[in-house]
């Protein structure tokens, strides 16, 4: 059950600006993982505990317009703390296969 605060990124690498004394030199650029992070509600159906053991796992979430954000190969990276009042907790998923699709 999604609440809100889905999150993602595509993206697979950083760059950094890299800076002398005398100019800018360029940059550097490093590998990083996509992910994709929801705030979900307890439905009481599911072990909130699980989803922390989450490994190889795919997420698929369809936006409003009509947009597929997925990943595949995905582990769940956060310690999940359910909020009580509202029965909410945030997961969140990383990996190197996260893409967006287009309707």
């Amino acid at each position: 059950m999604v609440v809100s605060d889905v999150t993602w990124s595509p993206s697979n690498v950083t760059r950094t600006t890299l800076v002398g004394l005398d100019a800018v030199h360029g940059y550097e650029e490093r590998p990083i993982q996509g992910f994709i992070e929801a705030t979900l509600r307890d439905s009481g159906t599911n072990s909130v505990a699980d989803f922390n053991a989450m490994v190889c796992v795919e997420v698929q979430v369809t936006l409003a317009n009509g947009k597929l954000v997925g990943g595949a190969s995905l582990w769940s990276v956060n310690v999940q703390e359910v909020r009580a009042a509202e029965g909410t907790f945030v997961v969140r998923f990383e990996g190197n296969d996260v893409s967006e699709t287009f309707a």
